[in-house]
């Protein structure tokens, strides 16, 4: 039978939304595994819109269900309607959304909060002992949730290469470890069932990045 894995969006568009590349390419490597992908995502309001030609924001209002329903074909359902219990795993990709809608990691960092309905289906998935896959920035709701955790988010040095290693850095505050791995490798906590890659925290070719993910989803449907 058919795995039946949750992925988790945060909107549409990589600065105030899922990664669109990230988001497509989890689902297509689901496919290719023989995985049945149900989608979610949270009704509730965007932090805020970003223009992603200028890259600033701007007055316009959008609902992270709504949007994230483009990515999804239309196929995608409200988070609060998630039930681990038909579930085998969950996945989140990455996308300044997880930061802005599905926490606030973007403006509060290591003191975030994450949103009730995200923590409590992260929590349930852990608790079932169901594998979690992870990746960009998205590894940062687990370093919050659960304390010890070992995560990656690429490397901690901080270069042309990874412009966002400061989070690592972050994250190991919050108690988590943080494994270096390149963006064609993947990290698995064999404990908390986390398996999770840097897509696009790292500045490489998006093939490499798109195989990253890869490994990631064919590790956590072999673990669901």
């Amino acid at each position: 039978m058919a795995k039946r894995v949750a992925v988790v969006l945060a909107g549409c568009g990589v600065y105030d939304g899922s990664e669109i590349h990230e988001a497509s390419a989890v689902l297509v490597h689901l496919s290719r595994e023989g995985a049945q992908a149900e989608v979610f995502a949270p009704n509730i309001p965007q932090m805020h819109v970003v223009d992603h030609v200028k890259g600033q924001p701007t007055p316009e209002q959008r609902n992270v269900l709504v949007e994230s329903a483009r990515i999804a074909r239309g196929n995608i359902k409200d988070l609060a309607k998630l039930d681990v219990k038909g579930l085998d795993a969950l996945i989140i990709p990455g996308g300044f959304g997880v930061a802005k809608n599905l926490s606030t990691w973007a403006t509060q960092g290591k003191n975030c909060s994450i949103s009730k309905e995200v923590e409590a289906v992260l929590r349930a998935f852990h608790a079932a002992h169901k594998p979690i896959g992870l990746c960009c920035i998205s590894p940062v709701l687990a370093a919050k949730i659960f304390p010890g955790c070992e995560v990656t988010v690429g490397h901690d040095t901080e270069c042309e290469q990874w412009p966002y290693a400061k989070t690592a850095e972050s994250m190991k505050e919050l108690g988590c470890k943080h494994v270096n791995r390149h963006v064609g490798e993947i990290h698995v906590d064999p404990k908390n069932k986390l398996v999770t890659t840097s897509a696009f925290m790292c500045n490489a070719p998006i093939h490499e990045i798109y195989d990253g993910i890869g490994k990631m989803v064919r590790e956590v449907v072999r673990l669901a």
